[in-house]
């Protein structure tokens, strides 16, 4: 479908980002539930020898239920604490590589693992998109876990699926579907995202970054990043065949040259991970409110900030911007270990039923609150 197409729905849709903002709209199922509807039964190879009435074998083909295929990808699934919130993520191989989206942990070059059994690692991001939404994670206590099987060819229409991830902070949580649709493309600055897989699953906050998995094999078809909240739920996966190599290189030739916290605009004197790592935080911040995900957003700010001003105060302030162009972003070091961002912003905003842009100078206070970067402080004034 031509891009143009799709401009109404995309207004209003975001990536499922790090964090628990949004309505809590998401499906939750117990694996037994999971077995109504559908089929429940999936063929996979294994080596085990199973009776048949054919000639015993070392390499025999037994069905594996829809229970048995969601059980075993879940051991493989893995909730992301980054400083920008929640996210889901996946191993794909057996270094301990785990998959996810690069907006879960843009601005963060270590993060926080956790598994099935509610056990917490630390990885470290050692590849990072700048313009696909796809990041990787190494963690090292993960090597030699079996990962995930990684389908070799694309889904179509009509395919059953699964999707796995963290939605709202609710880890474990499996939804059901089809892939309602193929080749969807669109932008959410600063990600492209071409050829997507549409989905009926339900998925939403925290999802970001989990698999997409076939409910007949059981292998990853993609990895859930999108949804149109406004649309009954219209959710969106990368396929995992148009990024794989991307995915493999970084994991063969783990990124030294760029840092892992990937920010759009980055220049002058934030050119240390500290500098960097602020200057994400802050553009983290406006993508947020490009997406009207204000929970996320004033959840960013500090305490300070926050008993300043209401959820409610701060939501208002910004109901009537629909959308914030943020360039020339800089920082600098502050003796208070803190770190200075400034940037330039175009705001458009309604004001008496008119739309007007208008462009203002920013500056934040960016530091450390109970071992989480937050935005402590910040003014702005009108540039012409």
């Amino acid at each position: 479908m031509a891009k143009r197409t799709w401009s109404t729905i995309i207004s209003s849709a975001i990536i499922i980002g790090a964090g628990a903002g949004g309505v809590f709209w998401i499906h939750q199922y117990s694996a037994d539930q999971l077995q109504d509807g559908g089929p429940r039964l999936a063929v996979v190879t294994t080596k085990e020898t199973a009776t048949t009435t054919s000639k015993p074998s070392s390499q025999t083909t037994v069905k594996k239920t829809r229970k048995q295929i969601i059980e075993d990808s879940q051991k493989k699934v893995v909730t992301i604490e980054s400083s920008s919130g929640l996210g889901s993520g996946f191993l794909y191989n057996d270094q301990g590589d785990v998959v996810t989206n690069a907006h879960v942990v843009v601005g963060s070059k270590e993060v926080t693992i956790r598994t099935l059994n509610h056990e917490e690692y630390k990885g470290t991001v050692i590849g990072i998109g700048e313009e696909t939404d796809v990041a990787v994670v190494r963690v090292p206590d993960l090597k030699k876990v079996k990962p995930l099987p990684i389908a070799k060819s694309k889904a179509e229409t009509g395919d059953e699926i699964l999707a796995l991830g963290s939605p709202l902070g609710l880890e474990n949580t499996v939804t059901t579907g089809i892939i309602s649709g193929v080749g969807r493309s669109f932008e959410i600055a600063p990600y492209i995202y071409s050829n997507l897989y549409q989905i009926s699953a339900p998925i939403t906050h925290g999802n970001s970054g989990g698999p997409l998995i076939s409910a007949e094999t059981g292998e990853v078809l993609g990895i859930n990043s999108a949804v149109v909240e406004q649309e009954g739920g219209i959710g969106f996966s990368i396929p995992i065949t148009s990024v794989l190599k991307q995915v493999q290189a970084w994991s063969e030739k783990p990124s030294s040259s760029k840092t892992a916290v990937q920010t759009s605009g980055s220049q002058g004197a934030g050119s240390n991970s500290a500098s960097l790592e602020a200057e994400g935080l802050v553009t983290e911040f406006y993508m947020n409110l490009n997406l009207n995900d204000y929970v996320t957003a004033y959840a960013l700010l500090g305490s300070e900030w926050q008993s300043g001003i209401s959820y409610a105060k701060f939501r208002e302030g910004y109901i009537n911007t629909s959308y914030v162009t943020i360039a020339e972003v800089s920082s600098s070091d502050k003796s208070n270990d803190e770190i200075e961002v400034t940037a330039v912003i175009t705001a458009d905003e309604r004001k008496d039923g008119e739309l007007i842009t208008t462009k203002y100078k920013v500056t934040y206070q960016v530091g450390y609150e109970n071992g989480q970067l937050k935005i402590l402080h910040g003014q702005g004034k009108k540039v012409k």
